[in-house]
């Protein structure tokens, strides 16, 4: 499978590159954790090579992509490992529907099978929750999501006022268990809140050109036409950090050199992050992640 994707990518002439595992910077995202190493000069090991692969893009790199170990502290069951294998790539010029088209011809190739590209359904966010649940994305309080989702009060005490929470949790419960189980489901155009690294759409602010690749209820891809602005990115990241506080968490250095990368001048483009082993699970049509790696989270060596 590493194979195919170099020929995709060889084939179109996008440049494979490596980026440092080991960053002074933390990701912003209230989500997502680093682990920190010990020493003399902590350092963060990366959840991505995105902050540096944008510093290549604004230093003159043409398309690119890379295929590393990332680690995120935390995550750990039947789809997600503390160190995996992200293959994530990028663009230059490409819009949302350029990127979609590319990202599902490239997991068509991962799997060879090509009716994955060309079955795959392309569904707006709002368009599924009204449809589905009948929510209004954009003006549904998070009391009505949380009665939507039918939660108790543990769970109205857990989630509390965040709606992009709300949101996340009824898009597990409730709208993804709807998804085609063997074909590719394209989840576009999330909420502006929930744009992350995305820019929020030319044609719309209330939505973001970010997109999500699901296989049944297995989210593979994720991806956006990338935010360009320093000024909005430093102001996601403040945000990002009172998330943080207000979850008990530490905050995280912002990552300055991805701001520098930005003010220098990041071009158009679009990027997209995979979950490769998540690939490998779906073509040995099995649930479990722990049975597409070779070596377990202790270490040890999987005999089967």
């Amino acid at each position: 499978m590493l194979a195919r994707v170099r020929d995709y990518f060889g084939r179109q002439g996008v440049l494979e590159v490596d980026t440092p595992i080991l960053s002074a910077y933390a990701t912003s995202d209230p989500n997502i954790d680093n682990f920190v190493t010990a020493g003399k000069l902590p350092r963060y090991l990366h959840t991505s090579p995105e902050s540096a692969m944008k510093c290549l893009l604004a230093a003159g790199y043409p398309d690119i992509y890379s295929i590393c170990r990332v680690f995120r502290d935390g995550e750990s069951g039947p789809r997600h490992l503390p160190e995996f294998t992200m293959l994530e790539w990028y663009r230059r010029g490409f819009q949302l529907r350029n990127i979609v088209a590319d990202t599902t011809a490239l997991i068509a190739a991962c799997l060879q099978d090509d009716n994955l590209s060309i079955s795959s359904q392309i569904v707006d966010y709002a368009d599924i929750f009204r449809e589905s649940a009948g929510i209004d994305v954009f003006a549904a309080t998070a009391c009505e999501l949380a009665d939507a989702a039918g939660a108790d009060e543990s769970l109205r005490r857990s989630l509390g006022d965040d709606r992009a929470a709300w949101l996340d949790y009824l898009l597990v419960s409730q709208i993804a268990p709807a998804f085609a189980p063997d074909s590719l489901t394209v989840l576009q155009h999330y909420p502006a809140p929930q744009a992350a690294l995305a820019r929020t759409c030319p044609g719309d602010p209330r939505i973001a050109d970010r997109f999500e690749v699901f296989y049944g209820t297995l989210e593979l891809a994720n991806g956006y036409v990338e935010l360009t602005d320093a000024d909005e990115q430093r102001q996601r990241f403040d945000n990002d950090t009172a998330a943080r506080l207000s979850a008990g968490k530490d905050p995280a250095p912002v990552d300055e050199l991805l701001l520098a990368a930005l003010e220098e001048g990041l071009p158009e483009c679009a990027g997209v992050a995979v979950g490769f082993e998540r690939l490998q699970m779906i073509h040995d049509g099995t649930d479990n992640i722990a049975s597409v790696v070779t070596f377990g989270e202790r270490g040890a060596i999987d005999a089967n």
